[in-house]
């Protein structure tokens, strides 16, 4: 049963890896597609029409209906346009799927101005820019999917400063999206997946060449407890299937009350994350003096850590 039948989706980044397996499952499952991409290398750098024309060809070739867009979503008035494309092909627009996105990894302290911002331009604004077009659509006619592609770098990683402000800021815009829209009866949710594509390759060797490295790549100096089942496994192939089935299930009418959620997808492994809550605390009706600072604040989050 094509349960997407008669809605239309717009996906970013949907010419290569992640977007393209989602906005194929969305065509499969009957929804109307607009695949966008400017066909970008994974650094930002230049663009092609043939990711997104690739990706619609695929969709025509199993009786789906796809049509190509090129706009840039980290430009509002192109985000606009990509919206509008939608709406002028298909008459409406029921799901967006953001999944564009960019990577230039370094070291913090190699880390210049450029690589930082055009990361955070590319990665975070190409998620707002569509979200806030269509949640002016959404709102006005009640209902609306948004689905957000984001990634655990922001739990840290190595040399990717830029990346992880990136993604937790989509975990962010995701869960403000979610209490901003959540009233007009829309979602919006993020998948933070592990799978292999162009952009993540499986190791984290992969990324960062050796000679930025002066440690095992493994080696990230005891902060925080890592976790073997986040760990890539190449026995999983790519991946990227379960994240798009993930997203379709989102993106259906099948889950209204699942909002502002953060979801992960590891191979077979699909899991939900907590939202954060505090840990350990100290209260006291008044300023704290720093005796009882340097008394308290020892005992109660220096020890366990």
């Amino acid at each position: 049963m094509a349960i997407l039948k008669g809605k239309s989706a717009v996906v970013t980044g949907a010419g290569r890896g992640i977007g393209k397996a989602i906005a194929i499952k969305l065509a499969e499952e009957g929804a109307n597609v607009i695949v966008n991409d400017i066909g970008c290398e994974i650094d930002g750098s230049g663009s092609s029409k043939d990711p997104a024309n690739s990706t619609v060809e695929e969709i025509k070739s199993i009786k789906g209906n796809a049509h190509a867009d090129y706009s840039n979503m980290s430009v509002m008035s192109e985000a606009e346009s990509c919206i509008k494309n939608c709406i002028d092909t298909y008459g409406k627009l029921d799901i967006l799927i953001n999944s564009a996105g960019i990577i230039n990894d370094r070291l913090i302290f190699q880390m210049n101005e450029e690589d930082f911002n055009t990361i955070i331009d590319n990665n975070i604004k190409s998620v707002f820019a569509p979200s806030k077009f269509a949640a002016i659509l959404f709102r006005q006619q009640r209902s609306g999917r948004i689905v957000n592609i984001t990634s655990d770098a922001g739990l840290g990683d190595i040399g990717k400063s830029n990346y992880a402000a990136a993604s937790e800021g989509i975990v962010g815009l995701t869960r403000t999206t979610a209490t901003d829209l959540g009233k007009y009866g829309v979602t919006a949710n993020a998948i933070s997946p592990v799978a292999k594509t162009r952009m993540n390759p499986g190791t984290v060797s992969t990324f960062i060449s050796s000679e930025l490295m002066t440690n095992n790549s493994d080696d990230k100096s005891g902060v925080g407890v890592f976790d073997q089942s986040l760990e890539w496994n190449p026995s999983l192939q790519d991946g990227t299937e379960n994240v798009a089935s993930l997203a379709v299930c989102l993106s259906t009418e099948y889950l209204p009350n699942v909002n502002g959620y953060i979801f992960g997808v590891n191979g077979g492994s699909i899991y939900v994350y907590s939202n954060p809550t505090p840990d350990k605390k100290i209260y006291k009706a008044g300023v704290f003096t720093m005796d009882e600072m340097d008394q308290l604040v020892p005992k109660t989050f220096g020890l366990g850590y």
